[in-house]
């Protein structure tokens, strides 16, 4: 991680955030911010390759601003540093693209630990809101099909990545997918990264089951 975007309009937790992002990846450049205003403004023209965020900001939510990084720079990887571990804020950031969430009472030890092991491939995820992530689809599976929400609607994928998710379902490369959906091919790479990212998967196949177990394809016949 060489570069980093550090929001949060408290000041000493901003300090805090920075120096845990140091710690973390020494030898980052770190830009912080107070307000999503800020943060545009200072990230304008710069690669991020990892954003800690915070929900509650003076201008605005957080979660407007991981929708936007999630959307022009899907490279990103987007993580929420927050106090709130209810189920609508998590669900709100998740759906907005972030791939983190991290709660800000947690000893800084461990979420160092956490935000390195990014790099090992391991979500930056607090135990306890893994449990809960595992609960919230533990009960979808328990509901019958019919009931469960549909993805595009206030689940994790946006609108666009589910239309590129039912097109590789379908059998689809990414150069037909951008074909089909008038996207170009880097485009369409990035819905295709930040699918597999929300649905957790490594590869076509997962994700084509996932289509089927969200009701967004039929099963094969």
């Amino acid at each position: 991680m060489n570069s980093i975007l550090v929001v949060d309009d408290h000041p000493e937790a901003r300090s805090w955030l920075v120096d845990i992002s140091l710690r973390a990846f020494r030898g980052a450049s770190v830009i912080a911010a107070a307000t999503l205003a800020q943060a545009r403004e200072r990230m304008r023209g710069t690669h991020l390759d990892l954003a800690l965020v915070d929900l509650g900001l003076p201008d605005g939510n957080g979660s407007s601003l991981v929708t936007e990084l999630a959307r022009r720079s899907p490279e990103t990887f987007l993580v929420v540093t927050t106090i709130f571990d209810d189920d609508h804020h998590l669900f709100t950031a998740l759906a907005a693209g972030a791939g983190g969430y991290l709660l800000k009472d947690e000893p800084e030890d461990q979420i160092i630990d956490r935000l390195q092991g990014i790099l090992r491939g391991n979500p930056p995820l607090a135990p306890g809101i893994a449990r809960r992530i595992l609960r919230h689809f533990q009960d979808q599976a328990m509901q019958p099909l019919a009931r469960r929400p549909t993805i595009g609607k206030g689940a994790l994928l946006s609108d666009r990545e589910t239309e590129v998710l039912a097109l590789l379902a379908k059998g689809l490369n990414r150069t037909d997918v951008a074909r089909v959906l008038n996207i170009s091919p880097n485009t369409a790479a990035g819905h295709v990264k930040a699918i597999y990212r929300k649905l957790n998967v490594s590869g076509r196949a997962e994700a084509t089951l996932e289509a089927v177990n969200l009701g967004i394809v039929d099963p094969p016949a």
